[in-house]
């Protein structure tokens, strides 16, 4: 007869790999939209510029949803949520091959970040809050690992165009579609309620003056995700490189932070999460910087986007955990919005960093760009100080 501790045990395990089969699922879908839709379009012949800010739509979906996902998951809780997010994502990238318009494709995009957004926020907060303090690095690690994966995944969905357009996005909605039908067993948990302070004070400013430098990581990684998956393939047509080559090297991205997201956890666990944010973020800046000096060299670039892939291909999920780290459980799901958020204002500043940036400043700008905002957020972290936790 197994044990209550065992019974337990045994189902926290199934959800915890449930989720992060959600979350691979969800990585995936961004991990091909971007440079997907970036080549279509540019092999339809719009511009840079357009083609960037065609992108942004996702984000601004992601960004929109963000201040309303919140009162959705405390009301009927994660698992409800999660599946509306799946739903969502599965029916659009469905309709993006019958229209070529970038009006609808941009509707799209919309409804994409829209379920994006519900099912990533609903999933973090639920492995943030039931994860033990001792053993959070580690598990907000597998979170990002499994990202990671769907994410390092995802662009190779573009050799899927042989058979036809609708292909990769087919692919990836049948996923959606399997991983649907696995959560209808899942129990529907719901977050802790904020309790107001005497103070009156808010919970979101709460959140910021004990936290605002866990919550840059959000806006960084975003920022990095974007500009890589849609102003890298813009920047890789124009030096030479192959579709193929290009798919290789943000695989080679996602697979670098693959490699050291669980070491980067286990270790900010044992010596602190802000040094191992700080440090990866110098060497991650020093490594995008050094991008344009390997030119269209194909190993070059591989290993430079292989070792800042792991580097700063942790920041959010080690964001997230600096944050429980900090904050009281009940507020939890304010730094999560917050972290969202940021996330998606970088996400929105990316693509429109790769194609005005491309277009009007310089062929190399998104890798500057990126370099300059990782090594100011190292410096940053010289004026932020702990404060005590409230109990």
């Amino acid at each position: 007869m197994i044990s209550k501790a065992a019974s337990s045990a045994l189902a926290f395990r199934y959800r915890f790999i449930l989720l992060l089969a959600v979350v691979l699922i969800a990585g995936m879908s961004q991990g091909l939209l971007l440079p997907l839709l970036a080549i279509l379009l540019d092999r339809a012949g719009v511009s840079s510029d357009m083609n960037g800010l065609n992108s942004t739509a996702l984000y601004i979906g992601v960004f929109c949803t963000m201040f309303v996902v919140e009162r959705p998951v405390l009301r009927f809780g994660y698992r409800k949520v999660i599946m509306a997010g799946l739903v969502l994502l599965a029916a659009s990238l469905l309709l993006f091959p019958l229209s070529s318009s970038l009006a609808v494709w941009f509707a799209l995009r919309l409804i994409v970040g829209a379920g994006d957004s519900a099912l990533h926020y609903a999933s973090q907060l639920w492995i943030v809050s039931m994860s033990p303090a001792d053993r959070r690095g580690r598990y907000i690690s597998l979170y990002g690992m499994a990202y990671g994966i769907g994410f390092s995944i995802g662009p190779l969905g573009i050799n899927l165009l042989p058979y036809g357009d609708i292909a990769p996005f087919a692919a990836v909605s049948l996923l959606c579609a399997a991983v649907g039908l696995l959560m209808l067993n899942m129990p529907d948990d719901k977050p802790e309620r904020h309790r107001k302070q005497a103070s009156g004070e808010n919970r979101f400013l709460q959140t910021y003056r004990m936290a605002w430098f866990v919550l840059i990581p959000g806006l960084l990684y975003g920022l990095m995700e974007a500009s890589m998956n849609t102003g890298f393939p813009l920047y890789g047509l124009r030096i030479g490189l192959t579709q193929h080559e290009i798919s290789l090297l943000l695989l080679a991205f996602g697979c670098g932070s693959l490699v050291l997201q669980l070491p980067l956890g286990i270790w900010s666990d044992q010596i602190g999460r802000k040094p191992v944010l700080t440090g990866s973020a110098v060497l991650g800046a020093a490594l995008f910087l050094l991008v344009p000096a390997a030119g269209s060299g194909f190993w070059a670039l591989f290993l430079l986007f292989a070792a800042a892939g792991g580097l700063v291909g942790s920041f959010y999920s080690l964001g997230l955990a600096y944050a429980a780290d900090l904050l009281p459980k009940a507020i939890l799901p304010a730094a999560n919005v917050i972290a969202s958020i940021h996330f998606s204002i970088g996400s929105v500043l990316g693509p429109a960093l790769g194609g005005y940036g491309i277009r009007y400043v310089s062929l190399y700008s998104v890798f500057w760009c990126l370099g300059a905002a990782f090594f100011i957020f190292a410096v940053s972290g010289f004026w932020f100080r702990r404060q005590k936790k409230p109990v």
